[in-house]
């Protein structure tokens, strides 16, 4: 009875305000569903592009430049080379054209095209740093790296494509700097902190190690994963711009189980305890943590991505190669960098980078897939020095300069000038 009354009673018409309510209420729906279906979110990112070190559907701090520098393709053409073998900031071993390594020529007929900046065709347009302008826009201020010896090799690169604007620059190893250059027509710094691990690491032999000293442990080396290397800690302050990197030491070949990785935190054994990537994920997560509370938000601050390894035929003490006289193809990218093979560090590294820096104001950058190319580019058994290769094997790790690392060089000088406001 009460059921056919309220069928029966007249329906009356709802308020304005009702109508509006239940517009805007279905605009959401579909909004929020297009976005899921079709949106840049980082859960939808495939796998296989979290293995290659995408990172364009992570959220940016700042708008990027209208080039993605991250995906392009290599073309024949000829970028400008701003140094030679007598860059007074060279490492040795990197040195190709002073240890006459074979094929420097064709190592740098290659062009990086970037997508969205047009065809570009040999010249590369839309990449390619002018030295004197960029020194000009950082008049006055201070860039540091910190990382592994790639970020060395990074610098020494950014290093010596500078001085050509600049015949009177000076090295420069102060606050702690493990190398750098002084531009004094600039007031330019460019410096190296080296902090391998980012957190602070120290050896400690059985005796100190105990219940570690068994199993054939020799000792252990303690990794505080809330404090930051010595190398580092204290320069938050002194530079104006920061590029980060970690990876290259986190794996067995350094740590092996005779003197294996023991993570802290708070200053006691973590436990039960982790494995080395999982070390490195947690590593990850304080340091990223400490450079958001200790940098100011407008610092320009980035983080580099993995440089690929492209040793062929064993690892780099099992006679692995890296011959080679042209990049690779890149339908034979996946298989180089098999996630069971000896290259895998980078991609699988790359994945914990990205974790970390969600949501954070640290600006990726991506140099992992245009390197992953270049299995051509890297000093191999031309070391400038006779017993080299057969004490280390051959460098199929780090890069010839000049070389690869100048297109990064590129990169980073165009996402500096864009994060200031100055391109």
């Amino acid at each position: 009875m009460l059921r056919v009354e309220a069928m029966d009673r007249p329906w009356r018409k709802p308020p304005p305000r009702l109508w509006l309510l239940l517009l805007l209420s279905f605009c959401a729906v579909l909004v929020l569903t297009h976005l899921h279906l079709y949106g840049r979110s980082p859960l939808l990112l495939s796998r296989q592009a979290q293995l290659r070190g995408e990172t364009r559907s992570l959220t940016a701090p700042r708008t990027p430049p209208r080039c993605d520098f991250s995906r392009g393709r290599w073309a024949r053409g000829r970028r400008p080379v701003h140094y030679d073998g007598s860059c007074p900031f060279h490492r040795n071993a990197w040195n190709c054209l002073r240890n006459e390594r074979e094929g420097m020529e064709g190592i740098n007929s290659w062009v990086w095209i970037p997508e969205g900046c047009g065809d570009g065709g040999a010249s590369g347009a839309g990449v390619g740093v002018d030295p004197a302008a960029f020194l000009e826009a950082m008049r006055g201020r201070r860039i540091g790296f910190v990382g592994d010896s790639l970020n060395e090799n990074f610098l020494v690169s950014f290093l010596c494509i500078l001085r050509s604007a600049d015949k009177g620059a000076k090295k420069w190893k102060r606050k702690g700097a493990w190398r750098g250059g002084y531009f004094p027509r600039f007031d330019v710094t460019v410096a190296y902190h080296r902090a391998v691990l980012l957190a602070r690491y120290q050896w400690q032999p059985t005796e100190e190690s105990v219940p570690h000293s068994k199993n054939g442990v020799k000792g252990i080396y303690r990794v505080d994963v809330d404090i930051p290397a010595d190398d580092w800690v204290n320069i938050t302050d002194f530079y104006d711009v920061l590029v980060f990197n970690t990876g290259h030491w986190w794996g067995p070949d350094k740590f092996p189980k005779e003197t294996p990785l023991v993570f802290y935190r708070d200053g006691r054994p973590i436990w039960p305890p982790l494995g080395i990537l999982d070390g490195l994920k947690v590593v990850l997560e304080n340091m990223v943590s400490y450079i958001e509370r200790e940098l100011p938000r407008n610092t320009p601050k980035f983080w580099r991505t993995q440089s690929p390894r492209h040793f062929y035929g064993g690892e780099w003490n099992q006679n692995g190669s890296c011959l080679f006289k042209e990049p690779i193809e890149e339908s034979q990218l996946d298989t180089w960098f098999d996630p069971d093979g000896v290259n895998k560090e980078a991609r699988v590294v790359n994945n914990l980078i990205q974790q970390a820096l969600l949501g954070t104001d640290i600006q990726l950058l991506n140099i992992t897939y245009l390197s992953e190319f270049r299995a051509d580019a890297h000093p191999a058994v031309w070391l400038g020095k006779k017993d080299a290769v057969a004490i280390w094997g051959q460098d199929c790790l780090h890069w010839c300069l000049p070389g690869l690392p100048d297109t990064w060089v590129d990169i980073l000088a165009a996402w500096i000038l864009h994060s200031l406001g100055k391109a």
